[in-house]
């Protein structure tokens, strides 16, 4: 048995049968399945599990609920892991985050003894100062932050689901499984979230040592599971609430929006601390935390233990101390003694002595092992100030806190709730409720365990009859019961007219809704539990190290609103985001200005609810990878994939005991000397039919298209209306009312939207097919391409036959096939366009038939390199959004003397002002042999930035590094040179140089008969 484990306790959530290894800060450790990382540290007693984010001070378990930052953990690439829980997994390599050396030997801790210097609002008037603002912002950057990310984690795909439910009911304790079940039976479909692993709620902790509370929990719980209409989700955060009742439903494995038809918000209250100087030491937490760790995981808290109370709960912990082997030492009522019941006469009869009217002023640790050793305590006065006069000090390891509550209205706040604040209960409660929202339990003020039970009934009851699915189930069921809710004076089924004045109201509306609870004799939380202390380190914020005199301090300076007060202190901006502290925080400045907590208000509660995933909120994407028909030719192949777009293409084709480069430049250098191919079925593939096809062109493209003959084709270029490039293509004309034609890979969705837009708006004679998915093409390029392609067709495919940029209509490999004859690449190539299901065998007869001449297939980068050794451009990467075609050099493309195109009256005035840069070839000096330069790297010109790199490569052709840039207009001449600066800082020499790079007259595209030596 580990060193702080108990023996079996009937319900704990561990199962001991399964051992699970793991370490922290580098130390071995165990822990049972079912133990969370917080609960099997504990057992093992390790104390400290962190360090505070401002001071580092030493940190242990608070509220063991996912309510503070005392428990954040990193395992390896996971930052940030709720310790308190997150389940513990067999070898979980754990380390503590923000601290500087590790966990016990943090030396940033020194800033703990600085802190008199590090006041309230100190970021604020740091970088007010703006002199002094960057030295600070590098030091504050430096020295803060939790988890460290780790730039090689992979992406995490995490999907989006979706469920609706007539019924969702929020927190799966006692008052929401009433209220699940009076749904349920009335015929509702009921979805019951909770983020525990477990349901049951305080019903199965909170037990003064008694067990029939835990017996009814139990048992509701068995009726729940057992019953048809119910779905449980547990380990599950209700993380947000959006209109019409949308809730997104965050768990380790997806995000699912939940839609339901009304809400039960059954949420709980937030167990509040108690500020008293060193309130924050390990062995100082919230009493339900400890009878979480004893009844949930059989761990003991401590050994001996000093009890803070306020309330019966507090009481109710102390018994259950007791009934487990700690010694309670004494508990510390802040309450007169005016106090008499089953609880305090149990307490007597143990034998525990209890002070009342006393505080603990402050809590003295043990150097030695950072952790509580000392409670001093002392009387207050009625205005709750200590009387230090008469301190005593009591020996410990622990101190338990149970002085009050908070409720959990973050969802109810965000759904539109009006809150007020009720003084016998000393916390705010729903007032009115929007129509289809309803709350019971302790969120809507009912403590005790009977009434909770009722007011989940009544709430249910309420949800159905909302619905209009019945007389509300189970809630008649209890009614004839002694104490039952509808027989409570002023309960919400008693009221005249209650019900029938709800139904008047629209959907969304609000609902009158007096909270439906018993006054109590004293309140479940103290007025005010904080105590001065002239040390200050009484934390009110565990999350940002808050003190008590910080918020006097900025009442002082003026910051006297409860937002402004949020902000100037950071209070509740932490990762709890104000669960323990919010609470607290509107008391104090309450007190400082003579209000009550209801007059202050409550800060704005805005989604999320609790902390979620980055992976949840970006989700699996629904973009979808798209395949082309040759993918599976492309992996036999050995392709190493890119996605250009929606689509996967090979990138190049590994070879064994070759790098990348070398795989492009043996790729490139194929299709240069002999004839490569090269899958281009992603290109967008569009048809045109009709009387008015090429007016409509003519219209879209910048380009001539009524004069184009049937059987040729010609470059397209689009712009939008401020004479923008955005896509450009190929327009081939098949006959003379039908064109075919290709837009950019990732436009091509894009374009045929905006095609259909158009032509629906102008209303011409046309019609407009996106064939992109239903076509293929391939493009078979190189000296050898006509070689190869004449073993695979009858078509006549000389240069006088068959000239450049002429489109033919053929059967290769017996498949239809529209030829196209282009020459992105530089070469004499055919661009081969056939159906998608046609691919695969076209491709293998292309391969076979140019087996003999060495073919070679190719993959984007080669074909990137090829085309900028032409010179030519690419939209999107060589073009930007601001990019017109007098800037990218296409301005013989745009026929501004035509009567319309898109862009055109932009065009028009663009064209009357000097442009701003130039795009222009570049090329490194031939003996170049450093680190070269990347896309979007700076043009330097006498110390300013006169330009970027869009486009570089090595030409293996060329045997130097060329490439594409935008540069200042006096130096876009050719011979002018500029200067590169990389990433390091250092600038290299570039010199402008005409393109096209290689083959400057375009005799490649020729017969052999006409060509002359190529140029190089």
């Amino acid at each position: 048995m580990s060193a702080r484990r108990l023996p079996p306790i009937a319900g704990e959530w561990i199962d001991r049968s399964q051992i699970l290894p793991f370490t922290f800060e580098g130390n071995s450790f165990w822990g049972y399945a079912g133990d969370t990382i917080t609960t099997a540290l504990v057992a093992a007693g390790q104390r400290v599990m962190g360090r505070s984010f401002k001071y580092h001070r030493p940190r242990g378990v608070l509220s063991l609920a996912n309510h503070d930052v005392n428990a954040l953990i990193q395992d390896g690439q996971q930052l940030n892991i709720r310790a308190d829980i997150t389940p513990l997994e067999a070898g979980m390599s754990l380390t503590a985050v923000n601290t500087k050396g590790g966990l016990m030997g943090d030396r940033a801790s020194v800033l703990n003894f600085f802190s008199p210097f590090l006041p309230v609002g100190f970021y604020y008037k740091a970088f007010h100062d703006k002199n002094r603002f960057p030295f600070w912002e590098r030091l504050i950057r430096t020295i803060s932050g939790l988890g460290k990310v780790d730039t090689s984690t992979p992406h995490i795909r995490t999907p989006k689901c979706y469920d609706f439910c007539d019924v969702l009911v929020v927190g799966a304790g006692i008052s929401g499984l009433s209220a699940a079940l009076t749904a349920a039976d009335a015929g509702a479909d009921v979805v019951i979230v909770d983020e525990n692993a477990q349901a049951g709620g305080a019903g199965c902790y909170q037990r003064g040592g008694e067990t029939w509370q835990a017996e009814t929990t139990i048992a509701l719980l068995q009726t729940v599971q057992n019953h048809p209409q119910i779905r449980v989700y547990l380990a599950t955060q209700a993380a947000g609430y959006y209109a019409d009742h949308w809730i997104p439903l965050v768990d380790k494995q997806c995000l699912t929006k939940m839609r339901a038809k009304a809400v039960i918000m059954a949420t709980g209250a937030y167990e509040q601390p108690a500020v008293f100087h060193n309130n924050d030491l390990p062995g100082v937490m919230l009493a339900s935390a400890a009878q979480r760790l004893i009844y949930r995981y059989a761990v003991q808290p401590m050994e001996r233990a000093v009890v803070l109370v306020a309330n019966q709960d507090g009481y109710r912990a102390a018994i259950d101390l007791a009934t487990h082997g700690i010694t309670v030492m004494a508990i510390v009522d802040l309450r007169p003694n005016n106090i008499e019941n089953d609880l305090t006469k149990t307490i007597q009869a143990i034998g525990i002595p209890i002070y009342y009217s006393h505080c603990i002023y402050e809590a003295k640790s043990n150097p030695a092992v950072d952790r509580v050793s000392t409670a001093v305590i002392c009387p207050i006065d009625a205005d709750g100030q200590p009387q230090t006069e008469d301190k005593q000090a009591i020996a410990c390891d622990g101190i338990i806190m149970s002085v009050g509550w908070a409720p959990a209205a973050n969802l109810l706040y965000q759904a539109g709730t009006q809150m007020r604040f009720d003084p016998s209960l000393q916390q705010f409660v729903p007032e009115i409720l929007p129509a289809g929202i309803f709350a019971c339990g302790r969120v809507n003020g009912v403590y005790e365990f009977d009434q909770k039970i009722t007011d989940g009934e009544r709430a249910g009851s309420e949800a159905i009859q909302y619905l209009g699915m019945g007389d509300g189930g189970r809630q008649g069921s209890r009614s004839q019961e002694p104490g039952a809710r509808s027989q409570e004076p002023g309960a919400r089924s008693q009221e005249p007219g209650a019900r029938s004045q709800e139904l008047e109201l629209t959907q969304n509306s609000l609902a009158p809704h007096p909270t439906p609870h018993t006054p109590h004799p004293t309140p479940p939380s103290h007025p005010f539990p904080l105590i001065a202390h002239p040390a200050g380190k009484n934390f009110v914020d565990f999350d940002e190290d808050l003190q008590l005199k910080d918020f006097y301090n900025a009442a002082q300076e003026g910051f006297d609103n409860i937002e402004l007060l949020k902000r100037f202190t950071t209070v509740g901006m932490g990762p709890s985001q104000g669960k323990h502290s919010n609470m607290n925080a509107l008391r104090i400045l309450a007190r400082i200005t003579g209000k009550s907590p209801g007059q202050v208000g409550t800060t704005t509660a805005r989604p999320f609810f609790h902390p979620v995933p980055l992976s949840h909120l970006a989700g699996r994407g629904f973009m979808p990878e798209r395949q082309t028909p040759l993918h599976s030719r492309h992996t036999a192949l050995g392709a190493t994939f890119l996605l250009a777009g929606q689509w996967r293409r090979p990138a190049y084709y590994a070879q064994s005991g070759k790098d990348r480069s070398q795989c492009i430049q043996r790729e490139a250098e194929a299709v240069r000397t002999r004839v490569g191919i090269i899958d281009v079925g992603t290109l967008g593939k569009l048809e045109l039919r009709g009387s008015d096809a090429a007016e409509f062109l003519e219209r879209v493209y910048t380009g001539r298209y009524t004069n184009l003959k049937v059987g040729m084709s010609r470059y397209a270029l689009m712009l939008d209306e401020a004479g923008v490039i955005v896509d450009d293509g190929v327009i081939a004309r098949l006959g003379a009312d039908h064109f075919y034609f290709t837009t950019t890979t990732s436009g091509a969705a894009a374009i045929y939207r905006e095609l259909s837009r158009l032509n629906t708006m102008w209303q011409l004679d046309c019609g407009l097919v996106n064939l992109t998915g239903a076509r293929s093409a391939i493009n078979l390029a190189g000296p050898n391409a006509r070689h190869v392609l004449t073993q695979l067709t009858d078509c006549d495919l000389s240069g006088t036959a068959f000239p450049y940029l002429a489109v033919r209509e053929a059967t290769v490999a017996g498949i239809p096939a529209i030829l196209m004859r282009v020459g992105f690449v530089g070469e004499w190539g055919y661009e081969i366009h056939v159906a998608a299901e046609s691919a695969p065998a076209l491709w293998d007869a292309l391969l076979e038939a140019g087996a003999e001449y060495g073919i070679c297939p190719f993959g984007v980068e080669a074909q990137r390199l090829l085309r900028l050794e032409k010179g030519h451009l690419i939209v999107g990467q060589d073009t930007d959004g601001l990019t017109t075609p007098f800037e990218a050099n296409l301005e013989w493309a745009a026929k501004l003397d035509k009567p319309f195109f898109i862009g055109q009256r932009s065009l028009q005035t663009v064209a009357k002002r000097p442009i701003k840069q130039k795009l222009v070839g570049f090329m490194l000096a031939q003996n170049f042999r450093g680190t070269p330069p990347q896309e979007c790297h700076l043009i330097i010109d006498s110390d300013q930035i006169a330009g970027r790199v869009t486009s570089i490569g090595f030409s293996p052709v060329l045997k130097r590094f060329i490439g594409l840039a935008y540069v200042k207009p006096e130096l876009a001449d050719n011979g002018m040179h500029f200067s590169i600066r990389l990433t390091d800082g250092a600038l290299i020499s570039a010199t402008v140089t005409a393109t096209p790079f290689y083959d400057l007259n375009n005799l490649r595209q020729k017969e052999a008969a006409q060509r002359q030596e190529v140029p190089v």
